[in-house]
């Protein structure tokens, strides 16, 4: 993928470390555009957006923290990798370029075969990103097509993706593998395309052969979803949502970290969210008595720390539970 095509602003005000990046990037096959300070590189990116941006920290006048706080603001430029250099590299200093909305760090004065490669991985994460991106109208039309099929769960995989997200957030997963956790959480029950609608709105417990039927719903649901560009992410969270921590789950029986942690967010807000609302076979349990429920689980159907986090925004937080609009989860975050 390397060659002219891919263009890096350079923003450094340095002229010599400005001369040394662009001799860099072009014996790297990149195709560098060179400028000095904040306000021309914001003209740069409006002309003709790059694919990276090299950014200094310690610019004259807007410093690289206002630069990438404008770029983050445009929405078309969410997903735009932006690398921060920076003679100083305390805590401080990195939290606030992540919280500016850099996606890394690189210390001056950098090794070259550093920096490469962590053009590289940006670029990786940029094309995984854009996958998601290239899915979101069949995960859309998939989603509906869930609640279709089981009236009774209506706006629940909508529930869950803002949930999950939430939840995701506070387990500190970047962007691309919050876009797969919301989108899993669209698609988890997909597989129940596959099921009957006799078991899924049955007023009564499931026999045990009923339940061997619904519980092919993850494996169903992940083949559906294999022709879409972002498989590999989403595949793992519908096949892998009824997992437990103990390793009593299906349908392979993973056990702690081993389960996917996209699915094992969505497992527990997907039993939460279940437990909280009408089920044909049993009317809604209050919100006191899941929460009990997650917490008494905990290490066993539940990853404890995952748990842990989400009862402690629960806590008080009930009204949470209704409605989650998808939007700010769908688009570009």
């Amino acid at each position: 993928m390397l060659g002219p095509s891919l263009r890096v602003l350079i923003v450094e005000d340095d002229p010599a470390n400005r001369e040394l990046l662009q001799v860099t990037l072009r014996r790297a096959g990149y195709h560098p555009v060179p400028t000095a300070d904040g306000l021309s590189a914001l003209r740069a990116v409006a002309s003709e957006p790059p694919d990276l941006v090299l950014l200094d920290v310690g610019l004259p006048g807007m410093d690289g923290l206002s630069v990438t706080r404008q770029l983050r603001d445009q929405p078309g430029l969410a997903t735009l990798p932006i690398i921060m250099l920076t003679g100083r590299a305390s805590t401080e200093d990195i939290v606030a370029g992540l919280d500016a909305g850099a996606d890394d760090f690189v210390t001056k004065p950098f090794q070259s075969a550093e920096l490469l490669a962590r053009i590289r991985s940006a670029f990786r994460l940029r094309r995984a990103w854009t996958e998601l991106e290239a899915a979101h109208g069949a995960v859309a039309a998939l989603a509906n097509a869930v609640e279709a099929k089981d009236a009774t769960t209506e706006r629940h995989c909508q529930r869950l993706a803002g949930h999950a997200y939430r939840l995701g957030q506070k387990a500190g997963l970047d962007r691309p593998e919050l876009k797969a956790v919301v989108f899993g959480a669209l698609l988890h029950d997909i597989g129940k395309i596959g099921i009957p609608e006799a078991l899924l709105n049955k007023p009564a417990p499931l026999s045990e052969e009923e339940w061997a039927q619904m519980r092919r719903h993850p494996e169903i649901g992940e083949q559906i979803c294999r022709p879409l560009p972002a498989s590999g992410v989403i595949g793992p969270v519908i096949r892998h949502h009824h997992e437990r921590w103990d390793g009593h789950g299906y349908p392979d029986e993973l056990r702690g970290a081993d389960i996917p942690i996209g699915a094992r967010i969505v497992g527990l807000i997907d039993a939460f969210d279940a437990m909280t609302h009408d089920r044909p076979y049993r009317p809604a349990l209050p919100v006191e008595v899941a929460l009990e429920e997650v917490r008494a689980n905990r290490g066993r159907q539940f990853d404890p720390e995952l748990a842990e986090r989400f009862l402690a925004e629960m806590s008080g937080n009930a009204t949470m539970l209704d409605t989650v609009p998808l939007e700010p989860f769908l688009g570009a975050a």
